[in-house]
């Protein structure tokens, strides 16, 4: 399937600098640039952000940004995770190896070695690692869905080669924003070529193993952490929304589900709730963030 990823890149790019054009740090927002976590440059940084009265861990976003496995980076979600953490959280906003260049499971094992790090690394920067909670939006909503069965099924790591820090750092909630989760029916329609071109090396290489490691929510299971999906009237992945909330549901896993506009607002597509100039954005992460403490408070009782 032909796909043009720098055309991708061009027009996402494009709008996402209209978006948040005339947008600067808040000036109660302490932030930590290019932090490396890994071994591939300009790929491998992070930021962290929380507000100057923090001075002590604090409950922490790990966010997993979006752009078709192909596009995005750190840079283009500082104004969403500053935002996140003006709520009371820590944020960790993070770059990751993009496909065609670096396919699958390159952005996989970037977000394990992310999270290998905030566990190695918490105490310095007011992380606080019983309290960390994961969001994700579009095609990193798929890999936070992908990442957190890893975290919680051992049969799934065995999958993988990666050494997970199961052990050492524990999601206790996550939001899955207009993401895409059953990707191996996604991959049978043959729709989605950002997709096809961020997996066909490994299927040329191991067709039955990449099959069995994208079938991710047959390996989901009651251990995976409470959820809070959401979509919008106009997000072009909305039909995937409520058949995710429907099995967590079915697993005995607390969710909850929420279509954010109105039929007659069409301004209101795929990742609205990036857009720091809309009002259903505010509502949306207050929602989260909401759902979050709610979680977080329950555990703490």
């Amino acid at each position: 399937m032909e796909f043009d990823a720098e055309k991708l890149r061009r027009e996402f790019g494009a709008s996402d600098r209209k978006r948040d054009a005339g947008l600067t740090t808040p000036d109660n927002i302490r932030r930590y640039d290019n932090i490396a976590y890994g071994e591939y440059g300009r790929y491998n940084l992070l930021d962290i952000y929380h507000t100057k009265d923090a001075t002590s861990p604090q409950k922490t976003i790990i966010d997993i940004h979006g752009g078709g496995w192909t596009y995005g980076d750190k840079d283009v979600y500082q104004y969403y995770c500053m935002d996140m953490a003006q709520r009371g959280f820590t944020v960790v906003n993070f770059s990751y190896r993009l496909s065609p260049e670096d396919p699958f499971p390159a952005a996989l094992e970037d977000i394990n070695a992310v999270f290998t790090w905030v566990s190695e690394n918490a105490g310095t920067y007011n992380i606080d690692l019983d309290r960390i909670c994961v969001t994700g939006d579009s095609a990193g909503a798929q890999l936070a869905s992908q990442y957190l069965t890893l975290l919680t099924n051992s049969a799934y790591r065995r999958l993988f080669s990666m050494q997970i820090p199961y052990d050492r750092i524990t999601v206790k909630a996550a939001a899955l924003n207009c993401g895409c989760y059953d990707m191996k029916e996604r991959m049978a329609d043959q729709k989605d070529a950002p997709f096809m071109a961020y997996i066909d090396r490994a299927l040329t290489n191991d067709r039955e193993l990449t099959l069995e490691q994208i079938d991710v929510v047959k390996y989901i299971t009651a251990d995976f952490p409470p959820a809070y999906i959401m979509t919008s009237q106009y997000d072009f992945l909305k039909d995937y929304a409520r058949p995710m909330y429907d099995l967590l549901k079915a697993k005995g896993i607390e969710c909850e589900w929420k279509l954010y506009g109105r039929a007659e607002d069409l301004y209101m597509g795929h990742v609205f709730h990036l857009n720091q100039r809309l009002e259903e954005a505010k509502i949306c992460n207050d929602d989260e963030c909401r759902f979050f403490d709610e979680i977080l408070n329950a555990i703490g009782e």
